[in-house]
């Protein structure tokens, strides 16, 4: 019996020796866009692979991709659009994985008169991020023959919702079409929702994983895009048994808004989270570009990778 024991603790304790660390910052605390995963990491899938992956939340959001950029953390979720920011300052980040294959961004409005992004002439409208969110809003405008000096501007300072319901401005830029969108409904509004990729705004991959330039080839990065892929397709064949698997382990996130965000959100992420669309990223970087919010154009292989 004694020797059952001692094979026992010797087989745990090398199984443990054989798990490789590894460290995902988020860029936010965990939440619905996170599920591919969190799932990956409830089903087991990551310590199949051999890995001990520490998902570890920011102190501050803008910290991640610098942290893995200074080789501190192993990986960081982040947003395409900052990888381009990234890339034109030089730093050593690649994007090796897709989490949310589409764009969150919308314009939302409770007027019902607004039909299109061109009936927003004369009307306010609340933003958060200048520059980005400026150039979006004139590309949606310009797409629908309108322009930009006609929108009176309110920065809101990250208070969208709030914003728009108490009247302060008759639209906002910036909501999730899975979060403010949700948000404005739950509180009895009818929204009106306008996609930024459906009015001239090059698609793009909202939230992303991106790793230093230096590690792209460690067998470990391949390891977790395995595991990760396994989380995605386990989410989406049992997206209400993962639901309450989340809750369980996270019961504090237990809200209506995060359960019709969860659901909200699955047709939403990568089917194969290592894929890579190139020509997206560079439309996504002409688009920048071509508004002067990066001073160069930036090879798409210089920033971003498909592991094989």
């Amino acid at each position: 019996m004694k020797k059952i024991v001692l094979a026992a603790m010797l087989a745990a304790a090398f199984s443990a020796q054989a798990e490789e660390k590894l460290t995902l910052m988020l860029d936010w605390y965990v939440n619905p866009d996170h599920a591919p995963i969190m799932v990956a990491q409830q089903i087991g899938a990551f310590k199949a692979q051999g890995l001990d992956v520490d998902i570890i939340p920011p102190s501050d959001p803008a910290l991640p991709p610098r942290l893995v950029a200074a080789k501190q953390v192993d990986l960081a979720v982040t947003y395409q659009p900052q990888l381009h920011f990234f890339a034109d300052q030089g730093l050593p980040l690649v994007r090796v994985a897709t989490l949310i294959a589409s764009p969150l961004n919308t314009i939302i409005t409770l007027d019902k008169n607004i039909h299109t992004p061109a009936d927003l002439a004369g009307k306010s409208v609340g933003y958060s991020v200048s520059g980005i969110e400026q150039a979006t809003l004139a590309t949606m405008l310009a797409h629908e023959h309108q322009q930009m000096a006609k929108v009176k501007l309110v920065n809101v300072n990250f208070q969208l919702t709030s914003a728009l319901l108490t009247g302060k401005v008759d639209a906002v830029i910036g909501g999730y079409r899975n979060i403010e969108a949700l948000e404005v409904s739950l509180q009895g509004k009818d929204p009106v929702v306008f996609n930024v990729e459906d009015y001239g705004v090059p698609a793009y991959d909202e939230l992303i994983i991106v790793a230093n330039r230096a590690s792209i080839g460690k067998p470990a990065i391949k390891k977790f895009l395995t595991a990760l892929k396994q989380g995605e397709d386990y989410l989406q064949a049992h997206p209400q048994e993962s639901w309450q698997a989340f809750v369980k382990t996270h019961p504090e996130l237990n809200t209506k808004l995060n359960q019709q965000a969860w659901m909200k959100t699955l047709p939403l992420f990568a089917y194969d989270p290592a894929h890579l669309d190139r020509q997206r990223y560079s439309q996504y970087e002409s688009f920048l570009f071509n508004n002067k919010l990066i001073k160069k154009i930036t090879p798409v292989n210089d920033y971003a990778t498909e592991i094989e």
